[in-house]
């Protein structure tokens, strides 16, 4: 029976389903996490405790689905089973407790085959073969539709594009776990720290985000691994168990987890764990726990699955890995897209079998609730990530000589002041010639959507800037032909075809102009509302944020972002000498302002299959004056919905969102 359900309870219950969904988000969809996944669990653990004691269940809750909806940048691939995500156990004793669940859900007494494997960290992919040829590769997503990654997954050689020999299913769904061993991902942070990167927290996100690149030439420069550990739909073919699936897989030659064993009862399975446990630091792969299996296929298929996680397997999470140690300095590092990001100094420390000197300090939001400072004795761990990270301050071993850090007034690399906006944590640096990030800015900058200057990508720009030709926007126009011909891989056709491309380049409009240099939150949609609202570029110099709140797209957020820009007397000098260097800029956007046009100041939602591609119909709406969002909200105006719409119908409906046709939307049109 139920206990008594209190509002304080209620608000409990609402708070961590609204923190575990945000940390899905940013796991799931972002791959970009905030906290451990040590830290994920207690809070998920909680929450489940809360809804099984009080029977209170929020339709949003974590518990009642299996993931967060996957980004819209690949086709969408529906699972024919779900991909489903795995209980835990930190424990012997939640072991021995999910061993008595299997059984009293079975009805028996015996004891109970299990498998145990390594738990890798890495990304869930499932790989669908049809007569044998690889036809699609897919990201688990939110368990019922993922991602096609087929062409990236080709680029990992360890991976059968056919699978050979006979006894071949006519289809089958291989899953697996795509990974990144700990000598590439060290390599691949270290490239990226050179280059103003923000660093990869760990393997598993090295791994989602090398997986998820939309040019497979990126994800083929990463030397990415595969696990395949289990099979989804199968057509033509039976397995009787886990062991003799995963023969059949080493059989096929499919890359298999580094250990597979079977276990006659649970004690076995918390012997072999600790196996595990002792050669975990052997192993090239991150791994933070073990997967325990119910063996027998019949008696899986007797037990289920619940609404989150079958009821035949587990994983076991294995402790973390920490030590103390003292914060000798704290610095501050200028990402590429000029945020902030505090990082410590320690005394070198090992844990976990790697020697620690440093790891970062996230935000100062982040320092300020911790109480970080220099001189501090702290806990540091190495989890399931590799970047350590500092768990709490030991603040019994203060002797009154520690110092604070405070949030820098200027750029470390540059010297410009900096600037935080109240509701977001990032401390960013907007000199738009900023060292630390002019490669990236340039890259923008130079882009086809921006000032189209073709030949000026990334591999040209890292060329020119370590060879200390461009450090700003204004070193592109001083390029001359006799530059480019003393580097390599320039001839005198290449050099020539740039610096033409570059000359071009000076006659643009304003909106292209605007967007290319690169103000926070203005993208090709908000630099079109800028150029339709002012004639001259000028007109932007040292403008008030009131001003800006007068276009009502446009909110405080954004307006704020564009005021500091243009407020900032080092972007507005850089800004004149590029128009002294022959940048000539029209506006042929202010001219149409006055017309009234038939879709002014309406937001649209697109999702599902539409007669004509997406990026059509986007343009038309933005043509046409109105605004394409990514996502539902309440300040959606319309939703157009193809064939196949996803999760964005149910939100539309839910907010009251109207919802119209293809064909709905061109009557709009006209």
């Amino acid at each position: 029976m139920a206990e008594r359900l209190t509002e304080e309870i209620k608000a409990e219950i609402k708070r961590l389903v609204d923190e575990i969904n945000y940390h899905n988000y940013r796991y799931y969809v972002l791959d970009s996490p905030v906290i451990s996944d040590e830290d994920y669990d207690r809070l998920l653990k909680r929450l489940k405790e809360l809804e099984e004691r009080y029977n209170y269940i929020l339709p949003d809750s974590p518990t009642q689905r299996i993931g967060a909806p996957p980004l819209e940048k690949f086709e969408k691939v529906r699972h024919k089973e779900p991909m489903l995500s795995l209980d835990n156990a930190f424990n012997e004793e939640d072991l021995r407790e999910f061993d008595r669940r299997v059984k009293r859900f079975l009805g028996i007494t015996e004891d109970v085959q299990y498998t145990v494997e390594p738990k890798y960290d890495g990304l869930a992919i499932e790989l669908s073969y049809v007569k044998g040829l690889l036809q699609k590769a897919s990201t688990r997503g939110d368990g019922y539709e993922g991602e096609d990654v087929t062409q990236n997954i080709k680029t990992i050689k360890s991976i059968p594009l056919r699978i050979e020999g006979t006894d071949i299913p006519e289809e089958i769904d291989i899953r697996g776990e795509v990974y990144m061993n700990i000598d590439e991902f060290e390599r691949l942070n270290k490239e990226r720290e050179k280059s103003g990167e923000p660093l990869f927290a760990n393997p598993r996100n090295a791994a989602a985000g090398s997986v998820r690149q939309l040019d497979p030439s990126i994800t083929q420069k990463r030397k990415l691994h595969l696990a395949c550990y289990g099979v989804g739909a199968i057509k033509g073919k039976e397995f009787k168990s886990q062991i003799e699936f995963i023969e059949w897989l080493r059989e096929k030659r499919f890359p298999v987890p580094a250990i597979v064993k079977t276990a006659k009862d649970i004690q076995e399975v918390i012997d072999i764990i600790k196996e595990m446990e002792a050669l975990r630091e052997k192993w090239p792969f991150e791994t933070d726990g073990a997967v325990i299996k119910v063996n027998d296929f019949s008696l899986q298929k007797a037990l289920g699955v619940k609404t989150r996680e079958p009821r035949w397997a587990i994983a076991y999470k294995f402790p973390a890995h920490q030590a103390t140690t003292k914060i000798l300095d704290i610095r501050a590092s200028v990402g590429r897209t000029g945020v902030l990001t505090p990082y410590a100094i320690f005394e070198p420390v090992r844990i976990g079998g790697v020697t620690v000197t440093r790891s970062t300090l996230h935000n100062w939001d982040e320092m300020e609730r911790k109480d970080i400072r220099i001189g501090d004795t702290v806990l540091v761990e190495r989890a399931g990530d590799v970047i350590p990270h500092v768990v709490m301050v030991i603040k019994e071993k203060r002797t009154g000589r520690e110092k604070s850090f405070p949030v820098p007034e200027k750029c470390p690399e540059c010297g410009s002041k900096v600037v935080k906006e109240p509701e977001e944590v990032a401390v960013r640096c907007i000199n738009m010639n900023c060292p630390a990030q002019v490669q990236e800015r340039i890259i923008h900058f130079a882009s086809r959507a921006a000032m189209n200057i073709e030949g000026l990508g990334e591999k040209t720009v890292e060329l020119l800037y370590s060879n200390g030709l461009i450090k700003s926007f204004i070193d592109i126009y001083k390029l001359k032909k006799e530059d480019l011909l003393k580097l390599p891989r320039f001839a005198d056709k290449s050099a020539q075809n740039l610096i033409e491309a570059i000359e071009a380049s000076k006659k643009t409009t304003l909106g292209r102009f605007l967007f290319a240099i690169g103000i926070l939150h203005v993208g090709e949609y908000v630099a079109k509302l800028l150029a339709r609202s002012f004639k001259n570029l000028e007109d932007l110099y040292h403008i008030k944020k009131e001003k800006l709140m007068e276009i009502p797209q446009i909110g405080e957020k954004i307006a704020r972002s564009i005021y500091e820009f243009f407020n900032n007397p080092e972007n507005i000098k850089t800004l004149e000498t590029m128009k002294k260097m022959g940048l000539r800029i029209t506006n042929p956007d202010y001219t149409q302002r006055a017309e009234k046009r038939p879709l002014d100041g309406l937001t649209f939602v697109i999702t599902g299959t539409l007669p004509k591609p997406r990026k059509e119909i986007e343009d038309l709406i933005e043509s046409l004056g109105g605004h394409v969002s990514s996502s539902v909200s309440k300040s959606t105006d319309y939703l157009i919905a193809g064939e196949e719409p996803g999760s964005k119908l149910e939100k539309a409906r839910t907010l009251g969102v109207k919802i119209i046709s293809y064909e709905e939307f061109l009557k709009l049109t006209s």
